[in-house]
């Protein structure tokens, strides 16, 4: 069997969802998805498209490996490369599953569970009052999930900081003044008694603090015993993150920015957190997290992947994580978008009462419904040419 040929589209969803589909001479097709690559991982798809043509599919890591070594000098260890060589990747493992008529978890070594456990990234606006924040609450309790995320820092949503309560901050400026605390303390305080004590909830901050306001958050959030703070820093210097790891109670989570094993590394290594999150369908794809998982599986640090993709790359990263032991639970960021169930052929929602359960179709298990997804063609894109 050969590559005949590798082809792009793109929907408008959470950013650009990226679709890679790669072709074969025994008419076996499969279909990946990336995130975060932008227009930028379109065109070097198309460029390494003719190095592909001809090559075997089921040789996916050699395949991985070989374009990104080749291209070390464009870009080899990080950004849109490396996305644009993940859809490639997902798209490949789809194809063998269906060529060996198995599920992609068992070529990845078989499963450690049968179902993923997901937590549901809710809209948790500034400015909402308690009786707001429990609406938006009950609303994903009443769908199953027993996890939530929330956005706590300035500026989440989109909100100008001036809309705020007229609170102006410097956006360049990672230190959080008495207001801010006090209001990021006061969300999770609202949403945990919403939610109740058998719900976990996670507060993300998106690396807008610096290392003593994080502390500070860190320390007043100890009493509401989150499932973790996420990103309090930004996710370049490891040492600092450290040191607000090492100063808090409360778990902390990172590296939804970070890509292949060789991001990780230090961040592992050194400890400097306690759990980690890569963006299986940016940073790598499949084989290369579930290495990363491993490696943070030997320092006894959960797998917890950040995802924002479709249905497609959602159940793609649900392989990786049904086959490493220290998976704790992955992310979905779709409850307000309509056609996360349309935009496959199934015409079903993947998650039932806050987990995936995997049916034993081949590959991935689920297949792009075209005709929706031109509905939601990224402008300035081609599909599938």
């Amino acid at each position: 069997m050969e590559i005949t040929s590798i082809k792009t589209a793109a929907t408008v969803g959470h950013g650009m969802h990226l679709w890679v589909r790669v072709s074969t001479d025994a008419g076996i097709v499969g279909t990946g998805e990336c995130v975060h690559g932008g227009k930028q991982a379109i065109a070097i798809i198309q460029y390494l498209e003719e190095k592909l043509v001809g090559r075997d599919p089921f040789a996916v890591d050699a395949i991985f490996e070989d374009m990104r070594r080749s291209h070390v000098f464009d870009g080899g260890d990080a950004g849109a490369l490396i996305t644009a060589l993940t859809g490639i990747e997902i798209a490949l493992w789809d194809l063998k599953g269906k060529a060996l008529d198995v599920p992609v978890y068992e070529l990845l070594g078989g499963k450690f569970r049968d179902k993923i456990r997901v937590y549901a990234d809710c809209e948790v606006s500034p400015g909402m009052n308690f009786d707001q924040i429990k609406a938006v609450v009950d609303e994903v309790l009443e769908r199953g999930f027993t996890a939530l995320k929330i956005d706590v820092d300035i500026g989440a949503y989109g909100h100008r900081e001036s809309e705020v309560a007229h609170f102006e901050k410097d956006r360049f400026n990672f230190t959080a003044n008495q207001w801010e605390h006090d209001r990021m303390v006061s969300l999770v305080d609202m949403v945990t008694r919403a939610a109740g004590r058998d719900i976990d909830v996670a507060a993300d901050v998106h690396t807008r603090l610096d290392v003593p306001s994080s502390i500070r958050l860190a320390k007043a959030l100890e009493q509401y015993h989150l499932m973790w703070l996420e990103e309090p820093v930004p996710a370049e210097n490891v040492d600092a993150m450290r040191t607000v790891t090492q100063s808090t109670s409360v778990p902390i989570c990172s590296g939804e920015n970070l890509y292949l094993r060789h991001g990780f590394r230090d961040l592992i290594e050194k400890q400097a957190v306690n759990i980690i999150m890569p963006d299986i369908p940016k940073c790598g794809g499949l084989s290369e997290c579930r290495k990363i998982a491993n490696m943070a599986e030997v320092y006894y640090i959960p797998f917890a992947p950040h995802n924002v993709s479709s249905p497609v790359g959602t159940l793609a990263s649900a392989h990786v994580c049904a086959t490493v032991p220290n998976f704790l639970i992955l992310e979905y960021h779709w409850l307000h978008r309509d056609y996360w169930s349309t935009i496959i052929q199934e015409k079903t929602d993947i998650i039932k009462d806050g987990f995936i359960h995997f049916d034993g179709r081949p590959g991935i298990g689920v297949e792009l419904d075209e005709e929706v997804g031109r509905q939601y063609q990224y402008p300035g894109t081609t599909w599938f040419e």
